[in-house]
């Protein structure tokens, strides 16, 4: 195997390895075969780095402070097969749409667990939360305050909520993912006087039960300090509503957004550094203010998901153009990841039957679809190339599919789910007939 291969072979799911025909294994499955056997696009999800991530994200931040709950942020990605092992692993979930309120309670989640996220839930998406009896709410705004009010009366139940407060912390990341600043569509503002008048009004709902504040900086966030200096705002915000309104602060969740590693570098902050900032934070600030340490929640998804997963699809044109660059177009793109175009997120590939040969040909691997944009890896060095080469592209497991598209009429790809050798078919490919199914002629 090229040296160069075995350094990104680390941001591929655990145990994914190279076998003597060369072939890239992931979960115990020839890549390669997979592509033979499901067409291409695909994507592969392995269930034992989904499961150990979950486990890590326990296991780092519960040993630090006991009254922890993690729930997994479902717009990384959701559908029941991974809803189940979410639900075993024995991780909360965050939901921010009727969508997936329905996927979790198609895989009979426990309700307590779930918490509602969103800036603009409908009433029939509160009607639906209410109904279910879930555990939180996480209120964005006064209009919503005031609502959900409304239909907890109407429903005769009376709902926990968590306070979406916006601390304005720039957590340095991409900006139609920073959501932590003060001018966001999100939140209450900690300093224009809203986040108190919220207090307030949700204290004296007659319906509603003030448990607590949330906050999201944005994602991802490859530092630690953001964190603590919300932290910080948020408990200093805390005592003040106490002192002023008898607010009692029971759980604190900081959000997630932590960053996972899409290329072998630069480092990103593991958990565990995560779980040490966090903490050690929220311990010495509330000691600090005499306030009682909090519930904490948290909430990763990409870090949970995005190593779990690699894209795999065939190479079908190759383009040299002279002193210029080489072309490599694939039979996905942006349909199935936006990411690289909406975000200029950067990737790695690596030639999935040809994953122990030298690497000697810098490629763009691009898209199949009508953008100019359409470019998944720029300027990534590989093995030579022929038509029907399977490209796998790593750390493809979040925010992919759950922004996919039927942009130019294409169907979507189909998912397995990859364990001890044996795939699991858990997303079928769409069909042409997929394509017209919802039209009226």
């Amino acid at each position: 195997m090229s040296p160069n291969n075995s350094s990104i072979l680390s941001i591929f799911p655990f145990n994914t390895r190279v076998n003597s025909q060369g072939h890239l294994v992931i979960g115990g499955c020839d890549a390669t075969a997979l592509a033979q056997e499901f067409g291409t696009p695909l994507y592969v999800l392995d269930e034992f780095t989904i499961r150990t991530k979950c486990q890590e994200f326990r296991f780092e931040f519960s040993k630090r402070y006991p009254d922890i709950l993690v729930i997994y942020a479902a717009k990384a990605f959701i559908n029941p097969s991974l809803a189940n092992i979410i639900k075993q692993e024995g991780l909360g979930m965050d939901v921010v749409s009727g969508g997936e309120l329905s996927i979790a309670q198609s895989a009979a989640f426990p309700p307590e667990k779930v918490y509602f996220h969103g800036n603009n839930k409908t009433a029939s998406e509160l009607k639906l939360a209410l109904n279910w009896g879930i555990g939180r709410v996480v209120v964005d705004n006064l209009f919503e305050l005031d609502l959900l009010n409304k239909m907890a009366q109407e429903t005769n139940k009376k709902q926990d909520i968590l306070l979406r407060i916006n601390p304005g912390v720039d957590p340095h990341t991409h900006r139609f993912t920073t959501t932590g600043i003060l001018d966001s569509k999100f939140g209450l503002p900690l300093t224009t006087g809203q986040a108190e008048a919220a207090i307030i009004r949700a204290s004296s709902a007659s319906h509603l039960s003030l448990l607590g504040l949330h906050f999201h900086l944005g994602s991802p966030i490859s530092e630690i300090n953001p964190y603590q200096v919300a932290i910080e705002l948020a408990l200093k915000f805390a005592q003040k509503m106490k002192a002023k309104h008898g607010f009692d602060l029971r759980e604190l969740s900081p959000g997630g957004g932590f960053a996972v590693q899409y290329t072998p570098r630069p480092k990103i902050p593991s958990v565990s550094d995560y779980a040490d900032a966090i903490v050690s934070k929220l311990k010495y600030v509330s000691d600090k203010l005499n306030l009682a340490h909090p519930r904490c929640t948290i909430e990763p998804g990409r870090g949970v998901l995005a190593q779990a997963g690699v894209a795999l699809y065939s190479i079908g044109s190759i383009k040299k153009i002279p002193k210029v660059r080489t072309y490599a177009a694939v039979d996905g793109g942006i349909g199935d990841n936006i990411r690289p175009a909406l975000y200029q997120a950067k990737y790695e590939a690596i030639v999935a039957n040809k994953a122990n040969q030298e690497m000697t040909t810098k490629v763009t691997i691009a898209g199949r679809y009508c953008e100019s944009g359409d470019i998944l890896v720029k300027d990534v060095v590989l093995p030579p190339l022929s038509p029907g080469d399977i490209i796998a592209i790593p750390a493809s497991g979040a925010y992919s599919i759950p922004m996919s598209s039927n942009y130019n009429a294409v169907p979507r790809p189909a998912i397995v789910m990859v364990k001890d050798g044996e795939p699991r078919l858990v997303r079928r490919r769409e069909s042409y007939q997929d394509l017209i199914s919802l039209d009226i002629n």
